[in-house]
């Protein structure tokens, strides 16, 4: 069974994005996201898909949308049921990258979050990771760090 992993960069309130853009697109967070994902299948919804460069070399891409696409290269997804049911055939671990509502989404299925936790406040953010409960979870910092003024932190929360 696959094991399903969060991955996100968010404020101190939960923010995550303004404008199909991140907030804080700090370039050592960004490289982290890289080295975890690299390898594995990424989940994501189609605003989060339109908004990366393109492609994202060594992943799987797989979008979760209402829309009736093909593109190249890319698995595509109508229903979360059918998502889940092929992701939990799966034996390896895969990568839930966003939208806020494909975390909502997957929130109950995820067996960890991999979370950079930015020591800042976006006030006209809008998109948001969605509240959890943190008892639920064992914390584990793995790295702090520093990046044009900006303290933050990597932490994982593994599912209890």
């Amino acid at each position: 069974m696959a094991k399903i992993i969060m991955i996100a960069a968010l404020g101190k309130k939960g923010e995550i994005g303004l404008n199909n853009k991140l907030i804080w697109p700090l370039k050592k967070d960004l490289k982290f996201f890289k080295e975890m994902t690299m390898g594995h299948k990424i989940v994501m919804g189609y605003k989060t898909f339109c908004s990366l460069p393109g492609l994202l070399k060594g992943r799987e891409h797989i979008v979760l949308t209402h829309r009736n696409l093909n593109i190249e290269g890319v698995k595509i997804f109508n229903r979360f049921e059918e998502l889940i049911n092929y992701l939990k055939s799966l034996n390896e671990d895969v990568y839930i990258i966003g939208g806020a509502s494909i975390y909502k989404l997957f929130l109950g299925e995820a067996d960890e979050l991999l979370l950079t936790e930015i020591d800042r406040e976006c006030s006209i953010s809008d998109a948001y990771f969605p509240e959890f409960e943190k008892n639920n979870y064992d914390r584990e910092v793995i790295r702090e760090d520093q990046e044009n003024e900006i303290d933050f932190c990597h932490v994982r929360y593994r599912k209890k």
